[in-house]
């Protein structure tokens, strides 16, 4: 029982970590003031409401139908972590170097007249292909526990970045640009060590799937 336990409540820091560092709260606030700063009060609320549940629903789809997708297509475990490792890896050295991977960052020339909370808030900034290819990595299984704790793990931290999204101005001004960047770094560290783990995983399995397929 307690080793069961101690299994959970290490799956369940390791994924909301993962997210955490993915979807980085605080330099995401950075983006979200910049680019509702001509909206009220009210608007950015909403704003802020529309683009999480469209990201919450985006992560959550795809948490419940990896497997599904993953048998539809022939995909196997081992390559998604594989290539997610690479891509998460990438995302994390990135956000090292002080930038924003394009995979996770707003272009500024295509938001005007457009709903910004779906494009390009919810996607790609948060529920981009790095944050996908997280959730199905804990979830691919088909395990419901991991489904389980991957959608309950990213709701929360979609309403951590709700409460970050609404004190938002505040809190740029706070921790100003210098602050800002360090938190990146940071980040982008954590994620590549994810990545690197998702990759030595995958490396793992995909060696003990060939040496069944081969005996």
């Amino acid at each position: 029982m307690i080793t069961m336990l101690h299994d959970f409540s290490t799956l369940a820091v390791t994924v909301f970590m993962g997210f955490f560092a993915m979807m980085n709260p605080i330099a995401n606030t950075a983006v979200f003031v910049g680019l509702t700063g001509e909206q009220t009060v009210d608007e950015r609320r909403k704003t802020a409401i529309k683009a999480l549940l469209c990201a919450f629903v985006i992560v959550a789809l795809f948490s419940l139908l990896g497997k599904g997708i993953f048998d539809l297509f022939g995909i196997t475990l081992p390559a998604l972590r594989l290539a997610g490792g690479i891509l998460v890896f990438l995302v994390g050295y990135h956000m090292l170097q002080g930038n924003q991977s394009k995979m996770h960052s707003e272009d500024k020339s295509n938001t005007d007249n457009k709903d910004i909370a779906i494009s390009p808030l919810a996607l790609p900034i948060l529920a981009g292909p790095g944050t996908i290819a997280t959730a199905m990595n804990y979830s691919a299984s088909g395990d419901i526990l991991h489904i389980v704790v991957t959608i309950s793990a990213f709701a929360l931290l979609c309403l951590i970045t709700f409460t970050c999204f609404l004190f938002g101005p505040t809190l740029v001004d706070k921790l100003g640009e210098s602050g800002i960047s360090i938190t990146t770094r940071l980040m982008g560290l954590i994620l590549a060590v994810i990545g690197m783990q998702m990759l030595i995983q995958g490396v793992h399995d995909a060696t003990q799937l060939f040496a069944q397929t081969s005996s």
